[in-house]
């Protein structure tokens, strides 16, 4: 690729007084800084500036507007489309931003935004709280509070943007202010489910609950050799799922078990129905209740018990390998009826990777009932949320695994509206109209909000929703 230069009077006057590290090619650190999680993703940042703190985001968002530099934010690193880099421009790497304080009397925590999911719950979970996050530990807590944030509490609790009560922000002028109920509230509502579009958020404030330290949690794979054996693991979820309790939050998925060392090689490549659950309660209900969901079929393996709440948290991390590609895609689907379940099996068993699972979340309990009013999100309405995911090696099979995905969420639309969370939203491709059926009628108003905040689009490498 060219060279990559920039003005250098103004790259001193920012080294100057940017207390963090600047990173440039060259640089012994550079090629290590530059990588993301997601292994497709490999670019090459004029500049990479870590901060310590506010004041040298503000450095960094004025450097990047006054040189008319491409910016990218990157809180955990682990967007699937790579939105954390870019190619010739700048990258403001929060990961030395970690502090965080819990209010145990004020069921509180605020936390940087270089904060991972593990990081947040191990410090709140020394009181038996925690607030709502996602279901891999590594992920930062940035990207997915401000894409929603689905996870193992949500039925209970809501998502982790329902959560957000306030947060610090640096604009796209330089500026630092809070959202918060009192202060900037059009802001808290965008933050809350409209991505990274509106500035730097450097801190998070969040609600905490009781959860733990011990809970109730199943991960167990069930043996589903045949495309009947998995429609019947689904049609069971989906009955299982419509009169489960709020204090139940569930994830299924369908593949097989992956060829590496954290399974036994007899079991490698048998197809299987993975059944995984939370139960937010006391212990001795959540073992009732979930129970079924381990007696279902002839499991092949079987993690559940009664466990910390930070190791149920951790209990994907050894599938999401830094540096493994991936690319995924999410649909909300308004029903789940036996024909969706046939289509659905049909495309799930053709995946050309046996690292990629066709996952279905169950949607319901505290994320229905919250106003337009309160958060950005839209996808409230959907009976179960859609994610195939294509996980792979070989940079060979690029074509077939993406194909995959998409093939699967064209064949899966009649089942839709066609919104989707943007969290699992591919290399978001189909541009300005998968946004807005994304947010439907929130659309509009986050276009005039954007418009507000951002109207040249400094943020734009994110869910991007154009100035209105």
């Amino acid at each position: 690729m060219q060279p990559i230069t920039l003005d250098h009077a103004a790259l001193r006057r920012l080294s100057a007084r940017f207390k963090g590290l600047l990173i440039a090619p060259g640089d012994a650190a550079y090629d290590e800084a530059r990588k993301v999680w997601n292994g497709i993703i490999d670019r090459h940042p004029a500049l990479i500036a870590r901060p310590l703190d506010v004041d040298d985001v503000i450095a960094a968002v004025n450097f990047a507007r006054e040189n008319d530099l491409l910016l990218a934010v990157r809180g955990g690193g682990h967007n699937v489309a790579g939105h954390g880099t870019n190619d010739g421009g700048l990258v403001i790497d929060l990961s030395l931003m970690k502090a965080i304080t819990v209010d145990p009397a004020g069921h509180t925590a605020r936390a940087e935004g270089g904060v991972t999911w593990g990081e947040l719950d191990k410090e709140t979970q020394v009181y038996g709280l925690a607030t709502p996050g996602g279901v891999f530990s590594q992920t930062g807590i940035a990207g997915l509070t401000l894409g929603g944030g689905y996870g193992w509490l949500r039925n209970k609790y809501g998502l982790a943007a329902d959560n957000l009560i306030a947060a610090d922000v640096v604009t796209a002028d330089g500026r630092l202010i809070r959202a918060s109920a009192t202060e900037n509230h059009d802001l808290l509502w965008g933050l809350r489910g409209g991505g990274g579009n509106f500035g730097v958020v450097t801190a998070f404030e969040y609600r905490l609950h009781p959860v733990g330290p011990e809970v109730m949690f199943v991960f167990v794979m069930h043996d589903t050799p045949t495309a009947a054996d998995m429609e019947r693991a689904v049609r069971f979820y989906r009955d299982f799922s419509a009169t489960a309790p709020d204090e139940v939050s569930t994830i299924l998925a369908l593949g097989q078990v992956p060829p590496d060392e954290h399974f036994p090689e007899a079991l490698y490549r048998k197809p299987m129905t993975l059944f995984g659950g939370l139960y937010a309660g006391p212990i001795e209900d959540g073992k009732k209740i979930l129970q079924p969901l381990l007696d279902f079929g002839a499991p092949l393996l079987d993690f559940s018990g009664v466990m910390p709440y930070v190791e149920a948290q951790q209990a994907f991390d050894a599938d999401y390998p830094d540096g493994l590609r991936y690319y995924w895609k999410s649909l909300n689907l308004n029903r789940l009826d036996d024909n969706a379940i046939t289509r659905l099996v049909e495309h799930a068993r053709r995946q050309p990777s046996p690292f990629s699972t066709t996952d279905l979340w169950h949607v319901g309990g505290a994320v229905g009932p919250v106003s337009p009013d309160e958060s950005a999100f839209y996808g409230r309405q959907a009976a179960f949320l859609l994610n195939p995911e294509a996980n792979w090696i070989d940079p060979a099979d690029d074509d077939r695994n993406i194909h995959w995905v998409r093939q699967f969420i064209l064949e899966m639309e009649p089942f839709s509206d066609g919104s989707r969370y943007l969290n699992f939203a591919g290399f978001q491709e189909e541009g300005s109209e998968m946004m807005r059926k994304a947010f439907g009628p929130q659309h509009a108003r986050l276009r005039a909000l954007k418009q507000k905040y951002d109207p040249a689009n400094l943020f734009r490498l994110n869910q991007n929703i154009q100035p209105g």
